[in-house]
């Protein structure tokens, strides 16, 4: 029961979140100074008024900003999130075709982030101020400091260009058969479909983006571990631990490590978040057909609809992440209760 209190206050508390979202991204593709026909339609179409006439009414843009807001609102309500006026396919289709590929994508940054900062974060903790720690804070450092875009094309140029280690840009080799569409995720489809030439090229697909893209939340993991496990080996019951002659591994593991969990899961979640929605320059430079591409190629034809369906599904995606992470609270410290 209780549970059932705190999910119905979230959801009462992330309706006036979304509400606003929209306002503030309608209001904000509204005041751009340009004519999105002028990006879809001719020369020769632009200079035909009825034309113009026509295509105005078709996506109205005849009609004030308010009523095309309300008329937004409304079918927002219904499950409808407008049509692209570039590819005149509704944007739910598009969000559907594009997202799985960002998913397959943040799900491997988000391991390689976890699979390494917390060990990192560990050792560094445990080796305060000698030569691990600088190591782990030195890669830490250099992961939160290179842009994402130079360090992809870094990445490209020594393993893909000169060491031919790994594939270059896109999901697949163009030369295979994709599986058949299931989930839309490659390598789970091809795992289902039993095409192991598929699932491992599209798993050497994955490493440099997925590597590029999760460096700099592999440094935040890190740091947040390191913090919070020094904090904690800090502690009475720690010292107590070791002094009844309990193994190494047994007090770091499931006393210290457990108990400094929470700061570096809710780091977890939040960096699952940031690379959903912060992939564009990964997705851009790796040429990976994900909604953070999906999104760019839209805002470059000034196609609002699909800007707007993007920014309102990763707004969704942040709100169900947090709730998860809030949830998993419960499990790693018995005291917290959800009120």
């Amino acid at each position: 029961m209780p549970l059932l209190w705190y999910l119905i206050r979230r959801i009462m508390v992330t309706i006036p979140v979304l509400w606003l979202i929209t306002v503030l991204g309608f209001a904000l593709t509204s005041l751009i100074p340009a004519d999105p026909l002028a990006m879809v339609l001719s020369e020769r179409a632009m200079a035909n008024p009825e034309i113009v006439k026509a295509y105005r009414e078709r996506w109205g843009f005849d009609k004030p900003p308010i009523l095309r807001y309300l008329t937004y609102i409304q079918n927002l309500l219904r499950g409808d999130l407008g049509e692209s006026i570039a590819t005149q396919r509704p944007v739910k289709e598009d969000l559907a075709r594009f997202l799985p590929a960002t998913v397959e994508l943040a799900v491997a940054a988000t391991l390689i982030a976890i699979l390494l900062g917390v060990p990192l974060g560990v050792v560094a903790a445990l080796y305060r101020d000698r030569w691990p720690d600088h190591v782990a804070r030195f890669l830490s450092l250099i992961g939160v400091s290179m842009p994402v875009f130079w360090l992809g094309l870094l990445a490209l140029t020594v393993f893909y260009y000169h060491l031919q280690l790994l594939p270059g840009p896109g999901r697949l080799d163009p030369r295979l058969i994709p599986p058949p569409t299931i989930t839309g995720l490659l390598t789970i489809d091809s795992l289902l479909a039993r095409r192991w030439d598929a699932f491992w090229d599209a798993l050497r697909h994955l490493v440099l983006p997925a590597s590029v893209l999760g460096a700099y939340s592999m440094s935040l993991i890190t740091r947040i571990t390191r913090s919070s496990m020094i904090e904690v080996l800090a502690q009475e019951y720690i010292r107590v631990a070791r002094a009844k002659g309990l193994r190494e591994w047994i007090v770091i593991g499931r006393h210290a490590l457990r108990n400094a969990a929470i700061p570096t899961v809710t780091a977890m979640g939040l960096a699952f978040g940031n690379l959903m929605a912060g992939a564009v320059m990964t997705e851009t430079v790796f040429a990976w057909p994900g909604i953070g591409r999906y999104a760019v190629d839209a805002a470059s034809k000034l196609d609002f609809p699909p800007v707007m369906g993007v920014t309102l599904l990763v707004a969704g995606i942040y709100v169900l992440i947090n709730f998860l992470v809030d949830l998993s609270y419960t499990l790693l410290d018995p005291r917290i209760r959800l009120e």
